[in-house]
């Protein structure tokens, strides 16, 4: 029978940049391959570049919207 070779650790590409990563201690900053598209997602989604499809859930409220007088 034949002897499973296969690296049982899983590579994938990082989401920014597409570089190929080992899914292990190596990469702390996994799925990404560094600190740096780490916080280049971050700040996509901080701007909404990055948005997940579909219809809000709420509404935005406005400061204007509250009625403060009641308590």
């Amino acid at each position: 029978m034949p002897q499973d070779t296969s690296d049982p650790t899983p590579t994938l590409p990082c989401p920014s940049c597409k570089r190929p990563i080992t899914w292990s201690a190596d990469y702390p900053h996994r799925p990404f391959c560094s600190e740096r598209c780490q916080l280049m997602d971050l700040g996509d989604w901080a701007s909404e570049s990055h948005r997940i499809p579909g219809q809000p859930v709420y509404d935005d409220l406005l400061s204007g919207d509250l009625d403060l007088t009641q308590h």
